[in-house]
């Protein structure tokens, strides 16, 4: 300790404290509303009876565990992006920036990743029960956050892609078929017959991949044949396609395991494992440097997981981090500026996250 520190008035906010909570870093450093984060420090721990208090911004957060080195705290609504105190006997930790998601749009039901097209508008769906029809099947949210209706009588939609026409393409898990959406809402049918036809997402050469949750991945060239690419173990809910970079398709489909795999398909069609190790795992992206992001659990804790690539010349496996917290993500895509866009079961929402994602279009 430096020696002049010691002639320093206490109230003095470099002066020397036994009680002056500290932090190092808060795992996650991202947050949606509801969902609880850990703060790694010391002097974390209740002083006598009274617990700590936590701050984001000037939002009040909610502390549900405090140990002398670690603290938990939930996210409560309404919080945005700011700085984090921990604030003990009267006292307020050193500030740790955390980033929190806000609403972009409500009384939704994506049950997969949401998209964007070229010029920032996010698609996705309000996919109902199966069986049942809604009035809008598919809601267009513009820039500044205005929802409207975009698909109306599309029965339960799920995968959303954008295709190399710029058109987007939605598969019906009632139907089993993929249809194509025209700018102005109207819908054809692109190709049938497919099961129960979930995730979707189509090659650099205009080949479509269709996944039904009964254990096939379906290929459809741009001439519209159709084609069995690989078959996985069935999806108790749904199938999440997603590439990267080198043409490799990635597959979850989630299961009631714990320890549950990435499926990674080659252009030929051989199937591999790409990570294990994770809970419920379904909608996928990609950043610019290929590391891949997906709405799951890992060791426990749910939001999205930042899965990095193998690298064979350095003996590294791949390896999965925990970056956001969330509860009941189904999904995400990559704004423009670091953004994202995240899917829960009812509401999309907004975050900047400092990722510049992988362009599908």
């Amino acid at each position: 300790m430096n020696p002049l520190l010691s002639f320093l008035k206490p109230d003095h906010p470099d002066a020397p404290s036994s009680h002056r909570p500290h932090l190092d870093r808060v795992v996650p450093p991202a947050a949606l509303p509801g969902a609880e984060i850990q703060l790694h420090g010391t002097n974390l721990s209740p002083l006598a009876t009274e617990l700590p208090r936590a701050t984001i911004g000037d939002i009040p957060a909610q502390i549900t565990l405090a140990r002398p080195t670690q603290a938990h705290l939930r996210v409560l609504e309404g919080s945005i992006s700011g700085d984090l105190h921990l604030h003990r006997a009267g006292e307020s930790s050193n500030p740790i920036y955390l980033r929190v998601a806000v609403p972009m749009a409500e009384n939704l039901h994506p049950v997969a990743n949401p998209v964007v097209d070229p010029i920032g508008n996010v698609f996705t769906t309000l996919s109902g029960s199966r069986g049942q029809q809604v009035a809008v099947s598919i809601f267009q949210i513009q820039r500044d956050f205005q929802i409207r209706p975009f698909v109306r009588g599309l029965l339960n939609p799920t995968g959303l892609a954008f295709g190399p026409d710029g058109l987007l393409y939605a598969s019906s898990r009632a139907e089993g078929t993929v249809y194509r959406i025209a700018s102005d809402g109207s819908f054809t049918t692109y190709a049938e017959g497919m099961g129960i036809a979930t995730g979707i997402a189509f090659d650099p050469h205009g080949n479509l991949y269709v996944g039904d949750r009964s254990g096939t991945i379906f290929k459809i060239d741009p001439d519209r044949q159709i084609f069995v690419h690989a078959t996985l173990p069935p999806s108790m809910a749904a199938y999440h396609l997603a590439f990267n970079a080198q043409g490799t398709l990635f597959v979850t489909g989630p299961t009631t395991s714990s320890n549950q795999v990435i499926h990674a398909i080659d252009p030929d069609g051989n199937t591999s494992i790409f990570f294990r190790g994770l809970g419920r795992a379904q909608g996928m992206a990609f950043d610019v440097d290929d590391n891949l992001y997906i709405a799951a659990s890992l060791h426990g804790q749910r939001g999205i997981v930042r899965i990095t690539p193998a690298n064979p010349a350095a003996n590294l496996q791949p390896e999965a981090s925990l970056i956001l917290a969330a509860n009941n993500l189904v999904g995400l895509a990559f704004l423009e500026d670091g953004c994202a866009t995240l899917a829960t079961r009812d509401a999309l929402y907004h975050i900047d996250l400092g990722i510049q994602g992988r362009s599908l279009l």
